[in-house]
C-alpha cells in the first residue's frame, strides 16, 4: 500500500559523543568531483573536499578508499530504459531532458554517473559482508526509469538494487530516503517491484512538484526542525524496518534538510542531522540489517561548510563498526 503521512511533534534526545572511526569502509572515486560551468546550483566541488576531510579524519582502512570501476551500460539498463542509457553514453541526451537534469550530459558527466552507480553497488556489497559501508557520491533519487532529472543522471540506488537482485545476492531491499526532496525517481524505478520498499521523508512543498508515490511518504511542513523531524522518523521507520524483511538497507543521507541549505525548506541543525543518521543506521544495525549509505543532496556556495556537513554521516557511521 502506498501512503502519505504528515507528522508534527516534539522529542528530546541526548546527543551522543563523536567516536572516531578507523576502519569504516568508504567508497570514493576521484572522478566524483566535477565542475559544471553551466550549473549554478550543483556544487560539484564538494566531493573533492569531502574526500580530503575523510582522509584527514577517518583514515578509511589500511588501503585507503575503495575505488569502484565504472559500470557498463547493460548493468545500468536493468534500472533504466536502454534507449536513455545509450543517449547518456553517446552524449545525445535530448535538450529537454538535459534541461530537467539541470546541466549538459557530456562525457565527463556520463563517466561520473557510471562511477557513482558503481560506487553505490560496491558499497552495498561491502555492507553485505561487513554490516555497513558508505559511498561518497550517490543518492540520484530523481532519475526515473526513462530519464534523468534534478541533477540526477542515473538512479544509482536503483541500479545497485537491480544488480543485486539479478545476481541473487539479496532477495529484498529497503530504501530509506532522508534527502529534503521526495524520492520520485526511486519510487518510479521500483513502482512495480514488491521486493523493494521505498520510504521517503521530505519537505512536502519542495521539489518535485509532481511527486510519484513511494511505498511510504512522510511529507513535512516548511520549517520543520530537529524535534518534529526526529519524532516523525521515530514514529514510522522502525515499523517499516521490522515489517519489510529486507536483506539490505540503502540510506540516502542528504544534508539538504539543514536550515542553511539553499535548496531546502526544513530547519535541521548539525546536531539534528547527526541524530537522524544515528537513528537510521542504529535502528537498522540493531535489527541486524546491513546498511549502505549514499551522500545525497546538499547545496551551498560555501563548499567547506557543505563538505563538513556531509562528513557528519561518515563520523556517525564509524560508530557502528
Amino acid at each position: 500500500m502506498r501512503c502519505a503521512t504528515t507528522f508534527i511533534g516534539f522529542v528530546s534526545h541526548a546527543i551522543m559523543p563523536y567516536i572516531p572511526a578507523m576502519s569504516l569502509p568508504i567508497v570514493h572515486h576521484p572522478r566524483y568531483n566535477i565542475e559544471i560551468a553551466k550549473s549554478k546550483r550543483f556544487p560539484g566541488g564538494k566531493f573533492r573536499r569531502l574526500a580530503e576531510i575523510l582522509t584527514e579524519e577517518l583514515v578509511p582502512g589500511p588501503d585507503g578508499f575503495h575505488v569502484p570501476e565504472p559500470l557498463e551500460p547493460d548493468t545500468i539498463a536493468r534500472a533504466h530504459d536502454g534507449a536513455y542509457v545509450q543517449q547518456v553514453m553517446s552524449g545525445t541526451v535530448p535538450a529537454h531532458i538535459e534541461k530537467e537534469i539541470g546541466f549538459p550530459v557530456r562525457e565527463t558527466v556520463a563517466f561520473r554517473a557510471r562511477c557513482a552507480s558503481a560506487g553505490t553497488l560496491l558499497a552495498a556489497r561491502i555492507a553485505l559482508a561487513n554490516g555497513i559501508a558508505c559511498n561518497t557520491a550517490g543518492g540520484g533519487h530523481h532519475a526515473r526509469r526513462d530519464q534523468g532529472a534534478g541533477f540526477c543522471v542515473f538512479n544509482d540506488v536503483g541500479v545497485a538494487v537491480h544488480a543485486l537482485l539479478a545476481s541473487g545476492e539479496i532477495e529484498r531491499a529497503l530504501v530509506v530516503d532522508c534527502d529534503v526532496h521526495q524520492g520520485d525517481g526511486t519510487a518510479d524505478v521500483f513502482s512495480t517491484n514488491p521486493d523493494v520498499f521505498t520510504f521517503s521523508i521530505h519537505a512536502e512543498k519542495n521539489y518535485p512538484v509532481r511527486k510519484r508515490a513511494s511505498d511510504m511518504d512522510v511529507g513535512l511542513p516548511d520549517g520543520t526542525g530537529d524535534a518534529a523531524y526526529l519524532d516523525a522518523l521515530r514514529q514510522t521507520l522502525p515499523n517499516v524496518l521490522e515489517r519489510h524483511g529486507a536483506n539490505l538497507v540503502f540510506f540516502n543521507a542528504g544534508v539538504d534538510p539543514h536550515h542553511a541549505d539553499t535548496l531546502g525548506r526544513l530547519a535541521l541543525t548539525d546536531n539534528g542531522l547527526r541524530e537522524r543518521d544515528r537513528f537510521v543506521i542504529g535502528t537498522a544495525r540493531q535489527m541486524g540489517l546491513p546498511v549502505a549509505c549514499v551522500v545525497g543532496g546538499g547545496y551551498s556556495k560555501d563548499i567547506e561548510a557543505l563538505a563538513q556537513r556531509h562528513a557528519g554521516l561518515y563520523r556517525v557511521a564509524g560508530e557502528f563498526i
